[in-house]
């Protein structure tokens, strides 16, 4: 006890006193009831802490038994270290090294902390907040105060403008503090997702998170499961379990019909996702999974559901009632699109997410989507999805400077890197979804014929 103690309170120890264990040895420990992670080479027991983990317990049982170095590092700031301690176990790894790329890629984030990036905020909050105000206040005069048709209808474009900017600022509260405490940054959360937009805000963290760790992992991400509406790979005609949905996602007769043509229904239905983000909140929170503050998420959708259907009804028929909604939800739809081409049409993979292979990871499942500055407040700068994905806390108006940054280094140890324009974003995203239509169309007994677009189309 007395030398994991030592160990634990940073004090060095000669390497003849210290015990170890090899990364085999590690991974026995993969389970909800017995989890260990290590990090910098120190091995840690977070089995007890998986449920008060700030960042849900799915990151955790992701990366159960593996080195989790470089997803500690890009998602928990400095004073994360300290928490650490109190969950060693007095091993190291015997056999832990650091690749090249994690070392550049750890020594970018030490530079960025120092300069002060990941507390530099700029005015984005104010000016979102401003913005959001000024759209909600004007839909509100144009349906209440006119008797336009045009006017309710430019309304309902305000509303889906005022959602997508509402879910940029709650993505940003999600990975950092956009405000000036913990309890406003809470505060902006149930305001921006549950109230203004209808989203539970503990769905979002939980869902991201998981995509964040497993990103482009086809059972793991669920961000990429969507069947039986779309598949961007033939490996989900295997029926492939959802880890996240715990459950398999069946590649039936309905779902081999509708995926042949999901080229075409690609836009159209992503017009109405909201409805699946709608009932993926009601279902989490009515679920006896944990969900923090359960009761304030639950009450900020209530004053959703009150205020949305409230406006609505000043609506002088039950025609402009109906084109208001699917202007609003046609409108907001632009911003499931972006999240899409991200993602879509970049390296996807089949299996558990694994830590030692982080930045490479993060740079095969992301595309940037190349624009002008002026631009950023359409896509919430989240355009920069590579440098997203690898500096989660960073506030985004400093991915556009990082950029060349993270590019030079993925040149360097040549590494993916995709940066291409809006129009080629979607070109090959529904490359992607017609290659799959076609996979699903010439199926015989649910093996597909053509292995060679399935060898080039599916990394692992």
């Amino acid at each position: 006890m007395e030398e994991v103690g030592a160990i634990s309170s940073g004090v060095a120890l000669e390497p003849e006193k210290r015990k170890f264990i090899s990364s085999e040895e590690l991974r026995k420990h993969n389970s909800p009831s017995d989890l260990w992670l290590s990090i910098q080479g120190k091995v840690y027991d977070v089995t007890d802490w998986v449920k008060h983990h700030p960042g849900g317990e799915i990151p955790l049982l992701d990366l159960a038994g593996q080195d989790a170095t470089d997803a500690f590092v890009a998602y928990h700031p400095a004073s994360a270290w300290k928490t650490l301690d109190r969950f060693f176990v007095g091993y190291h790894l015997s056999d832990y090294s650091v690749s090249e790329v994690s070392k550049d890629y750890r020594r970018l984030v030490a530079e960025f902390s120092k300069i002060g990036f990941f507390e530099r905020k700029g005015h984005g909050v104010c000016l979102s907040f401003c913005c959001m105000t000024a759209l909600f206040s004007l839909a509100v005069y144009f349906i209440a105060g006119t008797a336009s048709f045009w006017a309710h209808l430019a309304a309902g474009g305000m509303m889906g403008i005022l959602w997508n900017q509402s879910g940029f600022l709650g993505h940003d509260s999600g990975h950092y503090n956009v405000m000036i405490s913990p309890w406003f940054n809470r505060l902006a959360q149930i305001v921006s997702g549950n109230c203004l937009t209808g989203i539970s805000i503990g769905w979002w963290k939980r869902n991201h998170n998981a995509h964040h760790i497993a990103c482009n992992s086809l059972d793991y991400d669920p961000d990429l499961q969507h069947i039986p509406l779309f598949a961007v790979s033939s490996k989900f005609f295997s029926s492939l379990q959802s880890y996240f949905y715990e459950r398999k996602m069946t590649f039936d007769s309905a779902a081999r019909f509708l995926i042949s043509y999901q080229h075409f229904t690609f836009y159209p239905v992503l017009c109405f996702a909201r409805l699946n983000l709608f009932a993926q909140s009601v279902i989490l929170l009515l679920s006896k999974k944990k969900v923090p503050g359960r009761w304030q998420e639950i009450v900020g959708l209530i004053v959703f559901w009150i205020w949305y259907p409230y406006l609505i009804s000043f609506l002088p028929n039950w025609g402009e009632r109906l084109m208001f909604i699917i202007a609003s939800f046609t409108v907001t739809g632009i911003q499931h699109v972006q999240f899409c081409l991200n993602h879509f049409s970049a390296n996807v993979y089949v299996g558990k997410p694994e830590g030692n292979d982080w930045f490479e990871k993060q740079t095969k499942g992301t595309i940037d989507i190349a624009c002008s500055p002026w631009m950023d407040w359409f896509h919430g700068g989240l355009q920069f999805q590579v440098e997203h994905h690898l500096f989660p806390r960073l506030p985004r108006c400093h991915l556009r400077r990082i950029a060349p940054l993270v590019k030079d280094l993925c040149k360097k140890h040549k590494l993916q890197y995709t940066s291409v324009g809006f129009f080629e974003a979607n070109k090959r995203t529904l490359a992607t979804l017609r290659a799959a239509a076609m996979q699903a169309r010439s199926l015989e007994n649910s093996a597909p014929k053509n292995l060679v677009w399935e060898a080039l189309n599916t990394h692992g």
